[in-house]
């Protein structure tokens, strides 16, 4: 069976070393010290490890099961979410009035990841539940704040988000679920949404359900979409649970992955519904939930790589096969181990140095998220710049790099019982669902490029010019780091200077490179991310620590990102040069 590490030395130097963020200056940040957090993301690992970890292929085997309309979560959740709630971790970064602990994002990102890692299905059902907590924290009235936010904050009740209908995905403005007024003020809810993650269970004594739908006479397309808070069970005043609303789950989905995650298609016959801000300003509300949505799936492509690659990383210490070209490296065996083999090392270094890399990425983009909350402009627009970038760079490469552990398999990677297959079917939904991948690209060249005149992105490239120019005098590290970043960045400006000189007059000479843009701006992320964590190493080797080998290993692996994986932005900024035609050239009929 598959097992799991918490990583919570790699974590320690991320977050206290390399961001410092207990002197960052950002509210909160200032009692975070290494003991704290060590502490809490010990304890967090410790039921990943011992608790979610060995349920992963008991939920992918077993799956979900509807049974009269009830959904039945595969053996041992239930316990587990109750273990889970019971600690309180749910809550760990909600408004502790509330109930929450009031503990800043990034610290809830870096328990996400280990919880992730462990179990990616059992994951989503809290997951889904903080989005929906935030978007009714964000936009809902004082009075549903009241009446939601405690009971989902400890999860006692969970949450989901309806988008997606049979005939429209992206598209929404092409949602037909009707909310019709009410003399009350609440809303009759009509409708079938399908692709509802944890739709229906049996772990929590209520869902609230947040479900986009159209009040008649309402404009049209997406201006016309307004959000309503619609439980599965009615709340009376006191709080206590009322009468089954006429909702219900029509059929779970067959699915790749995520087996122990109820995926179910939700039919709405005329039950009662709350909205939630403005009538017809629903996707504003919505967007709050898929934002912190999309920067959770860009984790959870990135945990899937990283229980991978450490199950991989064991496999090819272990198993023998075949002599190294130099000479045998275990005489005393048969055979030498498959870690001698410089295309398996190759497989395993990619993948250690995209999931450091990843990790220090995903951390540094949820203390920017803390700084936002707290009114740092700049924080705000660098994280908004970037969320199409976490989400879909980490999932694609996260993606790749569990079918790269699998291959260092080889034949038993290929076979259920050594858990590899399900790494890569859990990671490959991260690509998909919160808005594809391909959307993603659309939105960063689309939109988010340009937002507010493009300071952010403007102040995304000083930012680097900055770091570059003050370390230039540091001789290793302008040599293995600073060099191959500047490189990547001027790549990453031509890229986006060929964007504003033809997308205006062939916009599909933008859209054409558009994905390749997002792979660049993700590599030029993660090689700024190494460079970081290189001088903090380099610095402390200086220094002499008790550990010297975890800083002289991390300097090794930034080195190779920074000489094999970075380079890869000039092949993109080649594609995104050719334009559409060769994308464009051949007539719909020919495919």
């Amino acid at each position: 069976m598959p097992t799991y590490t918490p990583p919570l030395r790699d974590m320690a130097f991320v977050l206290h070393e390399t961001l410092a963020i207990e002197s960052s200056g950002v509210p909160g940040f200032e009692d975070m010290t290494p003991d704290f957090t060590a502490a809490i993301l010990e304890e967090a690992g410790k039921i990943a490890r011992d608790v979610l970890a060995p349920l992963n292929q008991v939920g992918d085997v077993e799956g979900c099961v509807l049974e009269n309309g009830v959904v039945r979560t595969p053996t041992g959740f239930k316990a587990a979410f109750d273990m889970v709630r019971a600690g309180g971790w749910t809550g760990l970064d909600c408004d502790p009035e509330y109930g929450g602990q009031g503990m800043p994002y990034t610290l809830g990102a870096a328990v996400g990841e280990m919880h992730c890692a462990a179990n990616m299905a059992f994951s989503m059902y809290a997951g889904l539940t903080h989005g929906a907590y935030s978007a009714i924290h964000a936009h809902g009235s004082e009075a549903q704040k009241r009446t939601y936010l405690p009971k989902m904050v400890s999860c006692d009740w969970t949450g989901t988000m309806n988008l997606t209908e049979p005939h429209c995905g992206t598209d929404l403005g092409l949602l037909r679920t009707k909310a019709v007024p009410q003399d009350d003020g609440s809303y009759a809810i009509t409708g079938q949404k399908i692709f509802i993650s944890a739709g229906e269970h049996d772990m929590a004594e209520n869902i609230i359900h947040l479900v986009l739908a159209k009040i008649p006479g309402g404009p049209d397309g997406v201006k016309g979409i307004s959000l309503f808070i619609v439980p599965k069970f009615l709340v009376h005043e006191d709080g206590s649970l009322g009468a089954r609303n006429p909702l219900a789950c029509g059929k779970l989905e067959e699915k790749m992955g995520i087996h122990g995650n109820a995926t179910c298609v939700m039919n709405y016959d005329g039950a009662t519904g709350y909205l939630i801000g403005d009538a017809h300003k629903g996707l504003r509300a919505m967007f709050t939930m898929m934002n912190e949505a999309r920067i959770g799936v860009g984790l959870q492509g990135l945990s899937q790589a990283v229980i991978a690659y450490q199950n991989a990383r064991d496999y090819a210490l272990d198993r023998i096969q075949g002599r190294a070209v130099t000479g045998a490296a275990a005489p005393d065996k048969a055979a030498d181990p498959l870690i001698v083999h410089p295309d398996v090392r190759r497989m395993l270094m990619d993948q250690k140095a995209f999931i450091e890399g990843g990790r220090m990425f995903s951390l540094w983009g949820a203390s920017l998220i803390d700084a936002a909350h707290h009114g740092d402009a700049q924080a705000d627009g660098l994280i908004s710049l970037m969320t199409p970038v976490m989400k879909g760079f980490l999932t694609d490469k996260g993606y790749e790099m569990a079918t790269q552990a699998q291959q260092v398999y080889g034949g038993h990677g290929y076979i259920e019982e050594w858990g590899m297959s399900q790494y890569v079917r859990d990671a490959r939904i991260a690509m998909i669902y919160e808005g594809a991948n391909g959307v993603q690209a659309l939105d960063l060249v689309g939109r988010k490029l340009m937002a507010d005149g493009g300071k952010p992105a403007m102040a995304f490239f000083e930012m680097i010019k900055t770091f570059i120019k003050e370390n230039e005098g540091h001789e290793a590290l302008a040599k293995d780091f600073l060099g191959p970043l500047k490189t990547a960045s001027k790549d990453l400006q031509t890229a986006m200077m060929f964007f504003m000189q033809n997308g205006m007059k062939n916009p599909n000479a933008a859209l054409a490179g558009s994905t390749d843009f997002l792979h660049l701006f993700g590599h030029v992320c993660l090689g700024y991310c190494w460079a970081l964590m290189g001088k903090t190493a380099h610095a402390a080797l200086a220094a002499a620590p008790s550990d010297p080998d975890f800083y002289e290993n991390k300097i090794r692996t930034g080195r190779y990102y920074m000489s094999r994986l970075l380079p890869e932005t000039g092949l993109r900024l080649a594609r995104i040069q050719s334009g559409a035609e060769p994308v464009m050239d051949l007539p719909a009929e020919a495919f």
